[in-house]
């Protein structure tokens, strides 16, 4: 179950109001683990503390924020558009960081950019010129004028 944590209030005052939006996802979860310094963490155990939530699930939220704000900047999303055309990763990686309708964008532009354009066929013989260009066809030839321009007969 993902829970949306949305904090409004004042620095000065200790109402707040919690906004919970609650989506469930049954995801697999990984156990991730680093090094921060010691202030952040205490930083981060009183927000969790005020606001009630898990130190975990206040981190979940800032990446997922991050990763949200970051999915609106041009700058990463085309960092995003070519390490996809580039095939270093795939669909699902970029339907998760932008969304299926951006997804869907970037695999039906890759797949137009990846094909060969089709050669033209010719199903029979081509007609004759002045059948082509519906009458006779006159033919280039130089004019022998001493400045060199040349003209059509």
């Amino acid at each position: 179950m993902r829970v949306r944590l949305a904090w409004v209030g004042s620095t000065t005052s200790l109402s707040h109001v919690y906004i919970l939006h609650i989506a469930m996802m049954s995801e697999e979860k990984t156990r991730v683990n680093f090094n921060a310094p010691a202030s952040l963490v205490d930083q981060a155990d009183v927000v969790a503390d005020l606001l009630d939530v898990s130190r975990t699930q206040l981190l979940i939220e800032a990446l997922q924020d991050e990763i949200e704000e970051l999915a609106t900047d041009d700058g990463f999303r085309r960092m995003i558009s070519d390490a996809y055309y580039s095939s270093e990763i795939d669909f699902e990686t970029v339907e998760s960081i932008l969304g299926t309708e951006e997804a869907m964008r970037m695999k039906l532009l890759r797949a137009s950019l990846n094909r060969d354009p089709p050669e033209p066929q010719i199903e029979s013989e081509l007609p004759p010129p002045a059948e082509f260009y519906d009458g006779d066809v006159s033919e280039w030839t130089p004019n022998d004028d001493t400045d060199g321009t040349e003209s059509r007969t």
